[in-house]
């Protein structure tokens, strides 16, 4: 693959990984505009560079989740240790659903026009549930009710144009968490999906034997780590300010762009 073609995959998946725009979506545009499929392999690549972002910026809640967790061995239930509880809870469901229907999703949700309808329609949902979900609850009112509602709300990032992140903050905003607090908790969740998703990187490349993939996968990496961990510390003070109205604009642009491309064009 092309060295220019890799950091313009890593770039935008970087950038729009925690970003409520979809970055499974835009590197399929991008394939389709170079005329290459980078497939999935590459894509989960540059989703495992993220993976080393999100845990490096959250590094203080990640020690101290670890530090409750062992807590418990002392039968010591900590907020920390809670927390950590319904990060595996919210996980599952992604987990079973992205395991089963890995196969399908490759083959059938990967085309411009389901990204076109996708990005519009959960932008809609993202306005409307930002502006009418209440701000009364905070990270540490997560429970295991609420954490399997967003990770089934999760599972609906596997149709490419959803966005994880936004669809996740979307749920997190009308069960009435704060702005903040919803992109944190998103984030978090990030890290057990993301490193599920690295394990089956790390397999298939294994049994492929393509170890220049295996390069290019890691450039890939290193490359979507650095624009990661720029737009992670961007986000997560833009949010608190300005919500998420830039983000649903950015959507219905898009999407009127690719209705044009695909229906009229």
């Amino acid at each position: 693959m092309p060295l220019s073609l890799i950091v313009i995959l890593a770039l935008v998946q970087g950038i729009t990984e925690f970003l409520p725009i979809s970055s499974s979506g835009h590197l399929i545009l991008v394939a389709e505009i170079s005329g290459r499929d980078q497939g999935l392999l590459i894509d989960v690549a540059v989703h495992v560079g993220t993976l080393g972002a999100v845990m490096l910026y959250f590094w203080r809640d990640l020690l101290a989740m670890l530090l409750g967790v062992a807590q418990l061995a002392k039968g010591r239930v900590t907020p920390d240790a809670r927390l950590a509880g319904t990060l595996v809870v919210a996980s599952i469901p992604t987990a079973i659903v992205g395991f089963f229907a890995k196969d399908f999703i490759e083959s059938s949700l990967r085309s411009p026009e389901i990204i076109a309808w996708t990005t519009v329609l959960y932008g809609i949902l993202l306005y409307v549930a930002d502006k009418v979900g209440m701000t009364i609850r905070r990270i540490n009112h997560v429970g295991l009710a609420h954490a399997l509602l967003l990770g089934l709300a999760q599972v609906l990032a596997l149709v490419p144009g959803t966005s994880r992140s936004g669809i996740t903050m979307t749920a997190a905003r009308l069960l009435g968490y704060e702005r903040g607090d919803a992109a944190r908790y998103s984030m978090l969740m990030s890290i057990p999906t993301i490193a599920g998703a690295g394990l089956l990187l790390g397999f298939d490349i294994y049994r492929a034997g393509d170890w220049v993939l295996g390069r290019d996968a890691i450039l890939a990496m290193t490359l979507s780590f650095a624009a990661a961990l720029a737009a992670i510390a961007l986000l997560m003070r833009w949010v608190v300010r300005v919500g998420f109205t830039p983000f649903v604009v950015y959507r219905m642009l898009l999407g009127a762009v690719l209705f044009y491309w695909i229906y009229a064009a």
